[in-house]
């Protein structure tokens, strides 16, 4: 069972963040990159790590699953499309511009993309240093370095929305109508029957050390739309604005 790292009255901080394009490359595709349909937890610390200014040892040293919870709540419908992306052919070690025997300059692939994607995040940490110099740039829309989407070409955009208090930590919960991406391993039992909803699985990342080393995946459950979804979990949190999450 979950551990939670904080207690009630311990504030997690709320932002959204959206873009034109995302593009978070599934592990296991190399030839087509693929797109997980979520930003996975260790993108999001990434994108943390960029508007607090933190090189990627340190935030992921500082942002540990211990040390910090990641809840994400999907606000646009899931949309993906394929574009032929051009990129420079370094096979043989070398470029040119010029082609040659067996080495074309460029190579196209297909790439996959969620179109216009918006998230709600979640942040809550143990470190109050992070915790307050997140709030106070997400308050004043300002990042030390550019926040993207995946790739460093997708510039995302952000907006702070709140503090929330923790009111309840859950266990064993009656049925709740969850609004964040739900991990599959805290799932007691799941509402099959939902008219109107779409309910898709991926696993993803979870947890990555310095030196960019991924010691955990979690099998996720999510809706395609953003609309909650209702179960019974082992565990949940409840804030003080209401809403139930199940960090990462």
């Amino acid at each position: 069972m979950k551990h939670w790292s904080f207690k009630t009255n311990v504030g997690f901080v709320v932002f959204d963040i959206w873009g034109d394009y995302a593009h978070f490359r599934k592990y296991y595709t190399t030839s087509s990159p693929l797109t997980f349909s979520i930003p996975p937890r260790t993108a999001l610390i990434g994108l943390i790590g960029a508007i607090l200014g933190l090189e990627k040892d340190e935030y992921l040293a500082q942002m540990t699953k211990d040390k910090c919870d990641v809840a994400i709540r999907i606000l646009t419908p899931v949309k993906k499309v394929r574009m032929g992306q051009n990129l420079l052919n370094t096979k043989d070690g070398y470029w040119t511009p010029i082609a040659r025997s067996g080495h074309e300059p460029r190579t196209q692939l297909q790439f996959e993309y969620l179109k216009d994607p918006k998230f709600r995040v979640y942040f809550g940490c143990k470190d109050s240093v992070i915790k307050e110099n997140l709030l106070a740039k997400l308050s004043k829309h300002k990042s030390i370095y550019t926040p993207s989407l995946g790739l460093s070409e997708l510039l995302a955009n952000f907006s702070f929305i709140e503090e929330s208090k923790v009111n309840e930590i859950l266990i064993d919960t009656d049925f709740l109508e969850i609004k964040t991406i739900l991990p599959i391993d805290i799932i007691n039992n799941l509402e099959i029957i939902q008219p109107g909803r779409k309910f898709f699985k991926e696993r993803i990342p979870t947890e990555m050390l310095p030196g960019r080393v991924v010691t955990e995946y979690r099998e996720v459950i999510y809706e395609a739309e953003g609309q909650p979804i209702k179960a019974k979990l082992r565990s949940a949190l409840v804030l003080e604005n209401n809403d139930v999450i199940t960090p990462l």
